[in-house]
């Protein structure tokens, strides 16, 4: 089976996207050892359009740092704002500026204890403002934080449950790969019970409720349900909430996350295992056939397994083969050296 009648049946929907005449004795561009490198193969553009995938769209979302400054922007034109207002909020004070933070930090996580709370169209108006604007930079605040909170903690777990395994680094990164989101997932449980813990025995020795009640307050809080009917009312504790409230909301949210993650990935796991160890019937065979030669080549047989595995369709298959006549600058039906060299001079 030729690599022409491949391609033409990949792209039976497209049958003009492979008109080209190959040009004999020309030479496959393979990479080995001795094989000298392409400059212009492997120098970047200055623009990025040459950079890998991995690392453009690293570029292109926002940094820790960048999340972070909007975080601080956020709160410190938060507390300024309810500060000068702070006489048109209702409830229980402590400090004016501590009480202003404490109210941005419930609002923002959704947690809305009712224990200061607007009591002027103005200050409602805000609140309703900055209740969106908050949601909005706790989320990039919690797709960010799991790389500083979690990620950071991998090596760190994966030796802790493997302390008695002789492993190398190698390995162990490897094995790391391989359970990421299981890992993440053991971290953020893990920090999610110390939270909770901690809030509970905070509650109860310096804001005097009883057990049952700070257990409480604590889920009502993390979960961002705020009830109301117990909240930290105290100068320490509202000092302490500051901290508490978004650590524990943002674990909270990456748990589910991950939960969610690893039930996602199991379905995936036992569709592979069942599409890679299921007989093959004649009905498999005439559908992984593309060019109706009546044989299946290897090719053929991992295109197919592929579709069945949803990892490709046929319009990724179009679209990669289009990519792939827009390379072959001299219709060779194979890439060279030279190839990429003309059609990235030519962008």
């Amino acid at each position: 089976m030729s690599d022409s009648n491949i391609q033409r049946a990949l792209l039976a929907d497209n049958p003009n996207a492979l008109q080209r005449k190959p040009s004999e004795g020309a030479k496959r561009f393979r990479r080995c050892r001795s094989a000298p490198r392409s400059e212009t193969a492997e120098k970047p553009r200055e623009n990025g359009s040459w950079l890998p995938a991995k690392e453009l769209f690293k570029e292109m979302r926002p940094s820790f740092r960048m999340v972070g400054f909007l975080l601080l922007a956020y709160l410190l034109v938060g507390v300024v704002v309810f500060y000068l207002v702070m006489d048109q909020i209702a409830g229980k004070r402590t400090n004016r500026v501590l009480d202003a933070l404490y109210f941005c930090i419930v609002t923002m996580t959704s947690v809305g204890y009712g224990d200061l709370v607007p009591n002027s169209d103005a200050t409602k108006l805000l609140a309703s403002a900055f209740v969106f604007t908050g949601m909005g930079v706790i989320a990039l605040f919690v797709s960010k934080a799991a790389d500083y909170l979690v990620e950071k903690q991998e090596v760190l777990f994966y030796k802790a449950l493997h302390m008695n395994m002789k492993s190398g680094e190698a390995k162990m990164i490897r094995r790391i790969e391989m359970n990421k989101t299981k890992y993440k997932f053991y971290t953020t449980a893990l920090l999610l019970v110390t939270s909770i813990v901690v809030g509970t025995v905070f509650l109860w020795k310096i804001e005097k409720l009883s057990l049952v009640d700070s257990f409480y307050c604590v889920c009502a809080t993390i979960t961002t349900l705020g009830y109301g009917d117990k909240s930290f009312s105290s100068k320490l504790g509202r000092t302490f909430a500051v901290f508490w409230i978004i650590t524990s909301t943002i674990i909270l949210a990456l748990f589910f996350m991950y939960l969610a993650e690893i039930y996602t990935e199991r379905r995936q796991k036992m569709l592979a295992k069942w599409v890679l160890t299921r007989r093959m019937t004649t009905m498999d065979l005439e559908a992984a056939d593309l060019d109706n030669d009546q044989r299946v080549g290897a090719a053929e047989f991992v295109v197919y397994k592929l579709k069945e595995l949803g990892k490709i369709n046929q319009e990724d298959i179009s679209s990669f083969l289009e990519e792939f006549n827009k390379l072959d600058v001299d219709q060779s039906g194979t890439l060279s050296a030279y190839d990429l060299t003309m059609a990235q001079s030519g962008q």
